[in-house]
């Protein structure tokens, strides 16, 4: 099971089923090649991020910069704050999608998340939203076929589809 507190409320979520994990397996593969390309940053499956008491998610991928890297990691090896760029692949059920949709995208923006991808592994289509007057704001959904890229890391190019084959 999966654990995640967000303002206060547990979340208690079982394992993913494998073809969520491959889409997260991919997802990571990209930005792992992507990054060790730029050297700008790196990537990380699941990761415990803790805001604070009361909120801590584990997404389930992450980009993150050496430097914030350094501000955020504590001793025991978790984030206390949030990384650049974070990824959440959708799970089957509808309370799980709304939380990655409404729930989380709301936690991300106030904790100053610069990007988030929500994945949607049966419609093969990435949901990208970035920050904008403080705020994350959804800028576009790529399809099979169309290129996926990031102000983040101005070298990473991944053609949509190359996430879920």
């Amino acid at each position: 099971n999966r654990y995640e507190i967000i303002d206060g409320e547990l979340f208690v979520t079982r394992s993913p089923h494998i073809a969520h994990q491959f889409v997260v397996g991919a997802v990571y593969s990209e930005l792992r090649h992507g990054s060790s390309q730029s050297q700008l940053g790196m990537a990380a499956i699941s990761p415990s991020v803790i805001f604070s008491e009361a909120d801590a998610v584990i997404p389930d991928v992450i980009w993150i910069s050496p430097d914030r890297l350094t501000q955020l990691l504590d001793e025991l090896g978790h984030l206390t704050g949030a990384p650049e760029l974070m990824v959440e692949v959708l799970s089957e059920s509808l309370a799980d999608k709304k939380r990655d949709r409404e729930t989380k995208l709301k936690q991300y923006s106030i904790q100053g998340v610069i990007e988030y991808w929500i994945v949607d592994r049966w419609l093969k289509a990435v949901e990208v939203y970035r920050r904008e007057n403080g705020i994350l704001k959804k800028v576009m959904t790529l399809l099979a076929g169309d290129e996926l890229t990031s102000p983040l890391l101005p070298e990473f190019s991944c053609r949509v589809d190359r996430l879920f084959s």
